[in-house]
């Protein structure tokens, strides 16, 4: 299960930009740019129960649960990750 704690260390990894909250929205979001363009987002529980699944994260970075488990643990870096994206067509 991915963590906030997970979450926020893949957001930094990707050089994820915060986008300013709207009010009574249960996440903040983070934007993955690549030469520019948007190519994935985190949203991330703004609770404090960092031990809160965050299993959305996958979907929103079009990856695998133990790829972001990487990215969350350093074994894969974002040149690893644009990589993949690149193959499927993504970016």
């Amino acid at each position: 299960m991915l963590t906030k704690d997970h979450a926020l260390s893949i957001a930094k990894k990707l050089k994820a930009q915060k986008q300013t909250a709207k009010k009574n929205r249960p996440h903040d979001l983070y934007l993955v740019q690549h030469n520019g363009a948007i190519v994935g987002y985190i949203g991330i529980r703004r609770g404090s129960k960092k031990g809160s699944g965050h299993d959305h994260i996958p979907k929103d970075l079009n990856t695998s649960p133990h790829d972001c488990l990487l990215l969350a643990q350093c074994p894969m870096s974002l040149d690893e990750w644009i990589q993949q994206m690149i193959q499927k067509g993504l970016i």
